[in-house]
């Protein structure tokens, strides 16, 4: 067990949009501490979001598609009595928000477009239209869950 609980760190405000969910998500983003670089695939992935959408802002789009892959209950393995089951758990709000920008992030960079800029835009549209990889990986979560609420009653 931890002695003290973990200091949360302030999150500074994105430059164009002045919000810290933004900034959250282009800190998962970034690889090897090249935040401007992270950045600027963040803002190019929302102008292609504009330009194939012409009807909806980028940034709400990107704030559906995380809406749309934020998973409510998850599974967690748990040991009773020799056997281990999967024991369905509500999620605590920040580890909502961070699943569902990590799950969004890493389909992204599994798609097969040609610029990280692109491969996070199509994502970022296949999960504000309720399709796309991030948004199974929801579904699968809450199916495992549903599957298994039968042992929901081991819960600690």
């Amino acid at each position: 067990m931890r002695r003290r609980k973990a200091k949360k760190i302030a999150i500074i405000p994105d430059p164009k949009f002045n919000d810290v969910v933004v900034t959250k998500f282009v800190n998962n983003l970034m690889f090897s501490g090249k935040k401007s670089l992270a950045f600027k695939i963040f803002y190019d992935a929302l102008e292609i979001v504009d330009k194939k959408l012409e009807d909806q802002n980028g940034l709400d789009v990107w704030r559906k598609a995380l809406e749309n892959v934020t998973p409510s209950v998850e599974v967690r393995s748990r040991r009773v009595g020799g056997a281990t089951f999967q024991i369905p758990t509500p999620v605590r709000e920040e580890r909502k928000a961070s699943l569902a920008m990590k799950w969004l992030i890493g389909y992204a960079r599994r798609r097969n477009e040609k610029t990280m800029s692109q491969k996070l835009a199509s994502e970022i549209i296949a999960a504000s239209k309720e399709e796309g990889a991030a948004y199974k990986k929801k579904e699968d979560t809450i199916r495992m869950a549903e599957a298994n609420k039968a042992f929901s009653h081991f819960r600690f």
